[in-house]
């Protein structure tokens, strides 16, 4: 961060005197203006609700340019680092800020494998959650109790305890996520593998039984890594907030992610991949391809309340670079499972067909998002619905880890206290219950 050589001048029509508020540069992306000062000077605060025009923080992770379409990691491309390295390299990249060389991701990857076990007694707690409990209930139980297991390495404050938190945190959510899903569908827990890549061992403790052998298809294994790569990190959206704000208190780094996974939950945010499949399902089960002429109208009718699920951003007002990465992804999961002709699927592309050939939606920036086609990635490879957000959260962790890590190293960290325009009653006394 960089003081810039001009200064933002705040005036006031009501004759009080004017401040001098300092500019600073980042590496890239808008200037920002320093208010810390203003509350001091002004008796005065910003209101700026769902803090779209604040920084909140200076971070060095991730950059998003929405006009351009453009998302970076530590400076690189995603399209690079999707092309051209593997989920555990991106980790490394996220949590140290460089891609690793071949003895450096060794040295991460065998530290990752030999701590994707849970406590034994982690099957004892699951068991405590209903059947068809949703998985994203189960997964903030599970991920805020690691901190009853783990009490070597809840000192948020402690580089040491927050290293092998990072490390139990990312080898563990794959156990977790497989072991919520195994318990909801009544099936035996699958214990790591470590000869099996981080991709792989989630497919085997996924979708293995005890009864045979289960082999780890490649194009699938590719698939869910891109997939995790795609969603490591998203700079300072909700969920990250949310995990930074957590930490901000000094509360141990399984809880903030805890909190993180609770945040990701919702529907606006990690629930939008899920929101879309059911969304095909419904136009399926209201005739399909067939219908979908009646849907998009219904969409374009602003009092349907209708809405185009997986399309469009809040931030990329252009293609979201990861959905171009994850369409190619999505086409060779088909082509691999041959379900290029089933019904849903069919209906998914027809579905994109329009919304890219169609002014209505194609001037309104209304592209097909990466929510689109993961969703329909993971229901290729067999993931039930309810699961997508539990991967979302799995694959978004180590962003979270990250950023919770780069706020605690940051000598301007304070704990998080947003203000507030208050509209509520002036004082009054309490009337005696005869007079009320």
């Amino acid at each position: 961060m960089k003081l810039a050589d001009n200064k933002a001048t705040l005036s006031f029509s009501n004759g009080s005197p004017s401040v001098d508020l300092p500019v600073y540069h980042g590496s890239v992306g808008p200037d920002v203006v320093d208010i810390r000062k203003l509350y001091a000077q002004t008796g005065m605060f910003t209101y700026d609700p769902g803090f779209l025009s604040t920084a909140a923080c200076q971070s060095a992770i991730t950059y998003i340019d929405g006009d351009k379409g453009e998302l970076l990691y530590r400076g690189y491309p995603i399209e690079q680092l999707a092309t051209n390295c593997d989920y555990l390299e991106t980790c490394h990249l996220l949590l140290y800020g460089e891609l690793p060389n071949t003895d450096q991701k060794k040295d991460f990857v065998h530290r990752v494998t030999n701590h994707t076990m849970v406590n034994e007694q982690m099957q004892f707690f699951l068991r405590g959650f209903r059947r068809d409990a949703h998985p994203m209930a189960i997964m903030t139980g599970l991920v805020g109790a690691l901190s009853a297991f783990y009490h070597d390495s809840t000192d948020i404050n402690n580089p040491e305890h927050r290293e092998i938190a990072a490390i139990r945190l990312i080898a563990k959510m794959p156990t977790l996520v497989a072991m919520a899903y195994k318990y909801t569908v009544g099936q035996p827990y699958m214990y790591p593998k470590n000869n099996l890549s981080y991709a792989g061992n989630f497919l085997h403790m996924m979708f293995a039984t005890p009864c045979e052998e289960y082999k780890v298809n490649p194009v699938l294994e590719r698939a869910l890594d891109r997939i995790f790569i795609l969603h490591a990190d998203h700079e300072q959206n909700a969920s990250t907030s949310t995990v930074r704000l957590c930490g901000s208190s000094g509360t141990n780094p399984f809880a903030a992610i805890a909190a993180g996974v609770a945040c990701l939950w919702g529907p606006a945010h990690g629930g939008a991949n899920e929101a879309a499949l059911n969304m095909l399902g419904d136009i399926q089960k209201n005739g399909g391809v067939e219908k979908i002429g009646d849907f998009i109208k219904q969409v374009k009718d602003k009092n349907s309340g209708v809405k185009l699920m997986g399309f469009g951003h809040r931030v990329y007002k252009n293609y979201d670079p990861r959905a171009k990465l994850m369409q190619e992804t999505c086409k060779e999961v088909l082509q691999e499972m041959g379900l290029e002709n089933d019904p849903l699927f069919k209906l998914a592309m027809a579905l994109e067909k329009i919304a890219l050939e169609d002014d209505y939606f194609v001037s309104r920036k209304l592209y097909p998002n990466v929510d689109f086609y993961s969703g329909i990635v993971q229901r290729a490879i067999g993931i039930p619905v309810p699961l997508f957000t539990a991967i979302f959260a799995l694959a978004r962790t180590v962003g979270w880890i990250a950023q919770l890590n780069e706020m605690i190293g940051d000598p301007e960290y304070k704990i998080g206290r947003p203000r507030q325009l208050f509209t509520g009653s002036t004082p009054r006394d309490v009337k005696p219950m005869a007079q009320r």
